[in-house]
């Protein structure tokens, strides 16, 4: 492809909807390729914002708002970073034909919203899944729970991001305290909430998958090797690469990656989540766009996972190969802080092969990721001793 230059007239422009830490290291690798590169977010200051051509606020919900701004910038792409979008908004605007909504609108729509991915994985394409059920209703919640799905459970928003409003229930007594924390916590209220029967796991993986061009512009799929994670409240806390497997497991594994990013369609990075026991394994959730714990492939991989998903979308070679055993640690706000100020970042890149990302966000909020550890090391236990230690040492602070 053709690819202009920025600010200029034939420019290449790419619109980011979501201008978190990841969207920032999105703009980084997109910029690298000579893209001019729109940042858009529900705050002003935003990572992103910070490190692109041109930077907006608007409410990402609002179909009128998302389409008079994709108008007027006229992108080539238009790349979602988050949940909260007028996905009605993507669809009209991808069927004029003026715009390329990675990897598509339809699989943006779907993977927005925890029914409409379930539908497609568990009733579409026969993936193996934990048992769910839908409510409307605290009356349905709870009949689904005591009838169908059993406890202990889980009870989610059927919109959310980072574990927001997902509760971990193992009593019929916290059954409504779940449902008012899933409707008030997810970002958009769609009247649902799904709950999934949980099962019983060795780990969760994350499966880097990507739809990439081959040098006969057919679209092939590439797997990086599976990224293990540890979660509290939905939320992850590390990452590390590669998690051990079973060959059988990783077979497996990488079949469901296929079927559910090739029942999504489009070119791009997906982040497939996956429940693994022994050789089972289990469909979870799937991000059409870089995965938070996908953050350690900056330092474990040939190309990190926002550089494959943007060689990917430009239609560009990738390569998926691991060059260190490697793991990531995030750094967390304890307090609310306007403008935080970060100490101790000398020390903490004193840990041996360790990184330090910190995303510039505006402010601080109690248990809100504002950067992350990275740390390379011969195996993954000594990789995450080291990222973990290099976050204990940036403190957050006021002043």
């Amino acid at each position: 492809m053709k690819l202009g230059t920025p600010l200029q007239p034939q420019a290449t422009k790419a619109l980011l909807l979501g201008s978190g830490e990841l969207g920032k290291e999105v703009a980084i690798a997109l910029q690298r390729y000579g893209i001019e590169v729109i940042a858009v977010d529900r705050y002003a200051n935003a990572p992103a914002h910070q490190v692109a051509h041109k930077a907006y606020v608007i409410d990402m919900t609002d179909a009128d708002a998302v389409t008079a701004l994709i108008k007027a910038e006229q992108p080539d792409f238009i790349i979602p970073e988050l949940e909260a979008i007028a996905t009605d908004a993507l669809i009209a605007i991808e069927q004029q034909g003026s715009s390329k909504v990675v990897p598509n609108a339809n699989a943006v729509r779907l993977t927005m919203n925890r029914e409409g991915i379930r539908v497609l994985a568990a009733e579409t394409l026969q993936l193996p899944t934990s048992a769910y059920a839908f409510a409307e209703s605290y009356q349905e919640l709870e009949h689904a729970v005591l009838n169908r799905i059993g406890l202990p459970c889980f009870i989610k928003p059927t919109m959310s991001s980072s574990g927001k409003g997902q509760s971990y229930v193992t009593d019929a007594s916290q059954l409504k305290a779940a449902w008012d924390y899933a409707k008030a916590a997810g970002r958009v209220d769609t009247g649902k909430v799904i709950v999934e029967a949980k099962i019983d796991f060795d780990f969760e993986i994350t499966l880097l998958t990507v739809r990439a061009l081959n040098a006969q512009g057919e679209i092939e799929t590439h797997y990086c090797a599976p990224i293990g994670h540890r979660q509290e409240k939905g939320d992850y806390r590390e990452s590390w690469q590669p998690q051990a497997m079973s060959d059988l497991a990783l077979q497996r594994a990488q079949d469901i990656a296929k079927k559910i990013t090739e029942g999504l369609g489009g070119l791009g990075l997906f982040g497939v989540e996956l429940f693994v026991n022994q050789d089972q394994v289990w469909f979870s959730e799937i991000s059409p766009r870089p995965h938070d714990t996908g953050m350690v492939t900056m330092a474990t991989q040939q190309q990190s996972e926002f550089e494959l998903h943007c060689r990917a979308i430009l239609g560009l070679p990738v390569d998926t190969s691991l060059k260190a055993n490697g793991a990531s640690a995030v750094i967390l706000s304890t307090q609310p802080i306007e403008a935080p100020i970060y100490q101790g970042l000398a020390q903490a890149l004193a840990v041996p092969n360790s990184e330090i990302r910190l995303f510039g966000k505006p402010n601080a909020q109690p248990s809100r990721r504002m950067g992350v550890a990275l740390a390379t090391a011969a195996t993954t236990e000594q990789a995450k001793h080291n990222a973990i230690q290099a976050a204990n040492h940036i403190v957050i602070t006021s002043e």
